[in-house]
């Protein structure tokens, strides 16, 4: 029996280490040949030439400062909204007792399961009749309100004891108070978890920005580096290109690097495996 045990661990280790390096070795070569001279690049021979000439020139040849600051304000922005909208519909449906409820809640949960892709076409023709083509607002508007947030919370917080809110109200707590002082609080790990899948999900959102922006005051940085990259494949700079992919993906895999432990604690208290 402890046989089959350990074989069953071993196996189980050999194939997340095998798919680890699946995952790895892309990542691995495209920090490598970020940071190579451009004649370089796609030589096969290892070298310990490096040089940063590469981040220097991708950042004057394109506005990257403004594609990032774009990025901030979108991801920053969506979340808040977020978090407000998906607070209070989360309370509603937790712990509110209204007619048609289970019904409209399951309505939510339909929408998790329609791509976001299907609903370009209408979402882009409601922001052509409201004048809001190529600007940050138009980006941000069909992600306020989040199903799969709404459903993280709810779950959260229906753990939390009504005893709480009732001892709140004999307090003399409004509605809004008993939220944010007694729920928010309370679904910290929650939070964390929705923040991580809606900062991952906005910051590589490419297609929606793609459709909507034409100027450079209003791209983001995966609409940037798509240009910049098609710009520069002509000339196989595949340096410049991967120092500018690494600028883009840089954040993400720094946050994912510094909060891991707190990122799967968080999944593993809401309930997400």
């Amino acid at each position: 029996m402890l046989k089959k045990l350990h074989l069953s661990s071993w196996v189980t280790y050999s194939f997340i280490i095998a798919a680890a390096l699946v995952w790895f070795i892309p990542l691995f070569w495209m920090v490598y040949t970020a940071f190579r001279p451009s004649k370089l690049a796609l030589s096969q021979q290892f070298s310990f030439e490096f040089t940063l000439q590469n981040f220097v020139t991708v950042w004057q040849g394109a506005p990257f400062a403004i594609y990032y600051l774009n990025t901030l304000l979108i991801v920053v922005g969506v979340l808040v909204v977020q978090m407000v909208t998906g607070t209070m519909a989360a309370y509603a449906f937790a712990k509110v007792n209204f007619l048609g409820r289970s019904l409209l809640f399951t309505l939510f949960l339909i929408q998790i399961m329609v791509p976001n892709d299907v609903l370009i076409f209408p979402n882009y023709m409601t922001l052509k009749e409201m004048s809001l083509l190529d600007t940050k607002l138009g980006i941000m508007i069909p992600f306020f309100a989040t199903s799969f947030g709404i459903f993280l919370l709810r779950q959260h917080f229906k753990t939390i004891p009504n005893e709480l809110e009732e001892a709140a109200k004999v307090e003399g707590y409004s509605k809004w108070s008993i939220i944010w002082r007694i729920y928010f609080p309370l679904s910290k790990s929650a939070y964390l978890s929705f923040g991580l899948v809606s900062v991952s999900y906005h910051w590589n959102n490419f297609l929606w920005p793609l459709i909507v922006t034409n100027s450079v005051e209003n791209r983001p940085l995966t609409v940037g580096l798509a240009i910049f990259a098609q710009a520069a494949e002509t000339g196989a700079q595949w340096a410049e290109v991967s120092a500018a992919t690494l600028i883009v993906a840089a954040p993400l895999l720094i946050g994912f690097f510094v909060f891991q432990r707190q990122f799967i604690q968080s999944f593993m208290q809401s309930g997400i495996k």
